[in-house]
């Protein structure tokens, strides 16, 4: 079977897709007829095979050639541009100057923050001891007690006590009846006194006239002065006596007073924080403890503040305490006083707050974080804490210059928020700095681009 040439070109040029599948359709239709041709010369007479023409031969050829040279085409060329594609654009990556996120410096708010943590104690707290020895015979008080001032805590019994009361009562009354025999001895000596008087005047103006003599008269005249003597040791007698009386009274009011310690009394207003005895136990004056008392109407706190910041702590200053059994209620307080010096084995100041306590929320030996507040004339610049280069040389920051190359400056670390850090030294408002910036070097070009958000100060206590 031959084709004609008019069916040739046809086939030619027939609408495909490619070149290349209309060249198979033709190569399988070639095979199509062979099989043909090869059965019909078994069933039959032989026939005449079909040999293509040169034109046709050629035409093949031609279109394989074409087929080829599409196929080429259609796979070099777009892989060339892909290529250089990716070629330009990493030369241009490697040209583009590296992006960096940048941040202006600003300052710190003028109120600065310093979280400690503090012990809470009484602002008040006295332990009340026995003073008077003998036995507890009743309790009035218990631990957890609010008392008032002068309120009976206990009462002791002193049968002793009572004894040496009356005992020294008694040398009161012993001392005065001897005060009053000395004052009867005193007139009675007053009285012989005055007999030697007039008996030496006497005698003295006789042995003027020579009618007695004269050693008679000088017997008479050494009577006279014993008797004055003896009158001004009787005077001296009567003193010694009413000082033994003053002294036995005293003794008396001493222990009268004892004797009233027998009751035992709350020296201010507070609460019982500690009771120590029972009834019948044996109290001894000055050694046992009785009971403890505090003062919770108002409470005092003690920080110890580091070195960096005893500088700012000031007498007046106010402070708020927050407590871990009560979420989110702030006391407020004073600074009352500090050591005004270091403790050398911590390098830290003793301050001791005073804190209202109306409600008797806070209670004495309660653990509270205590924040310090102060309002500083010239804040200091703040930094994001990620913007902080830490290497052999101390601490830096990246700042960006405005021909935008970076320069890294050492900088001096004041304060320590967590998010942020506040700079001494080393820095000024308004530069750039740049923000996570990882692995750079003294004089690297860059691409600043600013962040959105700025770092604005957070009022937050340093720790």
């Amino acid at each position: 079977m031959r084709y004609s040439e008019p069916e040739k070109l046809s086939t030619q040029t027939e609408s495909t897709p490619t070149l290349e599948d209309r060249l198979r359709k033709e190569n399988h239709e070639l095979k199509r007829q062979i099989q043909e041709l090869r059965g019909s010369s078994h069933a039959g007479p032989p026939t005449k095979l079909w040999h293509p023409s040169g034109v046709t031969i050629g035409a093949i050829l031609l279109a394989a050639g074409v087929l080829t040279v599409i196929a080429f085409l259609a796979g070099y060329l777009p892989r060339q541009k892909r290529m250089t594609e990716i070629v330009s654009e990493s030369q241009e990556q490697a040209e583009a100057l590296p992006r960096v996120d940048v941040v202006e410096v600003g300052r710190s708010t003028t109120n600065s923050g310093l979280q400690v943590p503090g012990n809470i104690q009484a602002i008040t707290e006295a332990p009340i001891l026995a003073r008077a020895d003998g036995y507890l015979g009743r309790r009035f008080a218990d631990i957890g007690d609010r008392v008032k001032a002068g309120q009976p805590l206990a009462e002791i019994e002193a049968p002793e006590l009572d004894a040496q009361v009356r005992q020294a009562k008694a040398n009161v009354q012993q001392s005065q009846a001897a005060l009053e025999q000395a004052i009867a001895n005193l007139d009675q000596g007053k009285t012989d006194m005055e007999l030697a008087r007039v008996t030496s005047e006497r005698w003295m103006k006789l042995a003027g006239q020579g009618v007695v003599s004269r050693q008679d008269n000088d017997q008479y005249q050494a009577q006279y002065r014993s008797k004055a003597a003896n009158v001004q040791a009787l005077e001296k007698a009567i003193l010694v006596q009413r000082s033994n009386i003053a002294a036995a009274e005293a003794n008396v009011a001493r222990l009268e007073k004892l004797q009233s310690y027998r009751m035992v009394r709350a020296p201010f207003d507070g609460v019982i924080t500690l009771r120590n005895v029972d009834s019948g136990a044996l109290v001894t004056a000055g050694s046992t403890l009785l009971f403890r008392i505090g003062q919770t109407g108002a409470l005092r706190a003690y920080v110890n503040v580091p070195q960096n910041y005893a500088s700012s702590v000031r007498v007046g200053q106010a402070a708020t305490l927050e407590v871990s059994n009560l979420p989110g209620r702030q006391f407020k307080g004073t600074v009352a006083r500090s050591a005004n010096a270091l403790d050398p084995t911590s390098r830290t100041l003793l301050v001791e707050l005073n804190v209202p306590n109306k409600d008797n929320a806070l209670l004495p030996g309660m653990y509270a974080q205590i924040n310090l507040n102060n309002v500083r004339a010239v804040p200091p610049v703040t930094i994001p804490s990620d913007a902080l280069i830490v290497r052999a040389d101390g601490a830096q920051v990246a700042i960006v210059r405005p021909d935008h190359t970076i320069h890294l400056q050492k900088i001096e670390v004041a304060r320590d928020y967590g998010d942020r850090l506040e700079v001494s030294s080393g820095l000024q408002q308004g530069e750039t700095i740049i923000r996570n910036p990882g692995d750079v070097r003294e004089g690297l070009k860059v691409d600043p681009a600013p962040l959105e958000e700025k770092t604005p100060p957070k009022p937050t206590s340093a720790k």
